[in-house]
């Protein structure tokens, strides 16, 4: 899936919803007071169009879906109405905080600030100064598609050569037609696509239903006893999981209502239309009403945390409730194809962009938006074309489709796959586990996200998981946690998951800059972002180095990191301090400098 749990705002949330002393009263309330409505008299927004990744990326968990994660692989692979529509509000806007990111942080030297970024602007002003890239590199983006008109991707954009554009015919015989620019594995003949999309708990549920809903548990067989005992186990935990979404939901609101107020207080008594965190830190009052509302404005910003968020937040929340964990809700008959046929590879379309490719587009621009241009960003790669494949809706993607996108990548020339999804449970594994071991075969290399519940994935399941059920591994893999720019004990994104076996490296990936649909560009945080930051590096090396085999290319990437020994940070998710190296296999911070030396080195050794 492809939204992001912000554990700093949840914090924050849960501070203002639990403790009535710190919140002022919104309008019309009394302080602590509950809000007047709840979800379930109240109907979700309708003003969700902006979704940006504060609210969007891979692995979204209350406290109730993290313990859901605990169950066996085996598991992982009542209808209830969403909650009713708010209203519109009026939306005041927080003026951006001293301790914002530099725009370009991601690109800056480890050495050159306190923010530790990846080292491209070096890289191109040294290593590869008055270089030519030697080949074209193919980075296949498996998301929830890409604005290919883009003004800064348009030109980078993979083009299927062999395909002749709007003759409605499979001219290059890979059954797929008019594949021009990639394809959309959610979308269906008539050219309709699939937008949400239910949590995969919710169609395994479901599925396991339709046999045991009004099953007596006395009158089951023997033969079927541990399938029923499955379905009440995984049923209770999604009832747990939606009860919980709902608490959430009205701790969102509490807390945006209690910030909304805060602001309009704080603009009355400092007599601006604007606020600064230095201002505001700076209000002394003997009333204790506005000294709160200083107290809630200062822990949002130093947290980098807008009004925006928190409202887009709970937009997030209202449609997981309406679709993710809504049992009746199936919107796949739009695709047209039979989803337990998992050999079935020939559906969709090629609307590679759908309903919302904001995130995908946010993912193509770090590794490639067009460089020098004079326009928006620069990705971190040249000479890279972005191949686009959709399989990735707003809720849970399918195994089957995540399987046939890496078929479909491999077969089309990418040279990379960056997939920023994951889930919890992935109840065909066996198929995605044939594709990647397919890709691998032809030297693919694979980086995938390694997700946002601030967890140790070495003992939490998230999907697609690099190990194969058989135990063993693919050699071309890398799996990738978030950096923040804050550096020192806050250098581990606090919403990053780690694990010294599955986390392979770390890439900034937090207030990331990039591009989005219709020439726009926002900042994103998640490990969603920091996956492209190894793709567009794992890309450069190809692009001026193409001797190098993926699996050499993943080595290269690994054992050139910037390393920082002596450095404790707070555990994601978590409060205790651990060494930053201890967080995942390579200890440190994808650096493009010392991969390219090393890349050079190792090219200059091999060469007779």
């Amino acid at each position: 899936m492809t939204k992001v749990r912000l554990l700093a705002l949840l914090l924050i949330i849960a501070v203002l919803s639990g403790c009535s002393s710190s919140q002022p009263a919104a309008s019309g309330q009394q302080a602590g007071d509950a809000p007047a409505s709840s979800p379930d008299t109240e109907q979700p927004s309708d003003a969700a169009a902006a979704r940006t990744e504060a609210s969007k990326a891979d692995t979204s968990q209350t406290d109730a879906s993290r313990r859901a994660t605990s169950e066996s692989a085996s598991d992982r692979g009542t209808s209830e109405q969403p909650p009713p529509d708010t209203p519109n509000e009026t939306e005041p806007t927080l003026a951006d905080v001293a301790e914002s990111a530099p725009e370009d942080w991601q690109h800056r030297s480890p050495g050159e600030s306190t923010s530790p970024g990846i080292g491209t602007d070096e890289a191109y002003a040294t290593v590869l100064e008055g270089r030519e890239p030697k080949q074209t590199v193919i980075v296949a983006v498996i998301d929830s598609g890409i604005d290919i008109h883009h003004e800064d991707l348009d030109g980078n954009i993979w083009t299927n050569e062999d395909e002749i554009p709007g003759n409605n015919v499979d001219d290059d015989n890979n059954g797929y037609v008019d594949d021009i620019h990639g394809w959309n594995f959610l979308g269906g003949p008539d050219g309709e696509n699939v937008d949400h999309a239910p949590m995969e708990l919710t169609r395994i549920v479901r599925d396991l239903s339709k046999t045991f809903a009004d099953v007596d548990s006395a009158s089951v067989r023997p033969e079927y006893r541990a399938d029923y005992e499955r379905y009440q186990r995984l049923k209770a935990k999604l009832d747990e999981m939606r009860a919980s979404k709902r608490q959430e939901y009205n701790n969102v609101r509490n807390a945006y209502e209690a910030m909304q107020y805060a602001t309009q207080m704080l603009k009355q008594a400092l007599g601006s239309d604007s606020l600064s965190l230095s201002a505001v830190r700076g209000l002394s009052s003997p009333r204790r009403d506005l000294q709160q509302a200083r107290d809630i404005f200062v822990h949002f910003a130093q947290n980098d945390l807008r009004l925006e968020d928190i409202k887009e937040y709970k937009t997030d929340i209202e449609e997981q409730l309406r679709y993710g964990y809504d049992l009746e809700f199936d919107p796949r008959p739009i695709v047209g194809d039979n989803p337990d046929d998992l050999t079935e590879r020939f559906y969709g379309n090629n609307d590679v962009t759908g309903p919302d490719a904001s995130h995908g587009t946010h993912v193509a621009g770090i590794i490639a938006a067009e460089r020098n241009n004079g326009t928006g960003i620069d990705g971190i790669a040249e000479s890279t074309r972005i191949m686009a494949v959709r399989a990735v809706p707003n809720g849970d993607e399918r195994d089957k489709d995540v399987a046939n996108a890496i078929r479909y990548a491999a077969d089309n020339g990418a040279d990379i796959i960056n997939m920023s999804f994951g889930k919890d449970y992935s109840p065909e594994k066996q198929v995605v586990d044939a594709a990647v071991r397919y890709a691998d075969s032809l030297g693919v290399l694979m980086i995938h996200a390694a997700g946002n519940d601030g967890a140790n994935v070495d003992s939490t399941d998230n999907f697609p998981s690099e190990v194969y059920l058989d135990g063993t591994s693919p050699e071309g893999w890398i799996t990738v946690g978030a950096s923040s720019w804050k550096g020192e004990t806050s250098l581990a994104a606090s919403f990053s998951n780690y694990g010294p076996a599955r986390v392979d490296v770390f890439a900034p990936g937090v207030d990331i800059y990039s591009t989005t649909p219709d020439n726009q560009y926002e900042r994103y945080p998640g490990t969603s972002m920091a996956a492209p930051m190894v793709s567009g590096v794992a890309a450069l090396l190809m692009a001026h180095y193409p001797a190098l085999s993926a699996t050499e290319v993943r080595r290269i990437v690994l054992e050139s990191t910037t390393q920082f020994p002596d450095q404790m940070v707070v555990t994601p998710g978590g409060d205790r301090q651990v060494p930053f190296a201890s967080l995942s296999s390579s200890g440190g911070i994808v650096n493009v400098v010392q991969a390219l030396r090393a890349a050079e080195a190792r090219t200059a050794a091999a060469t007779p």
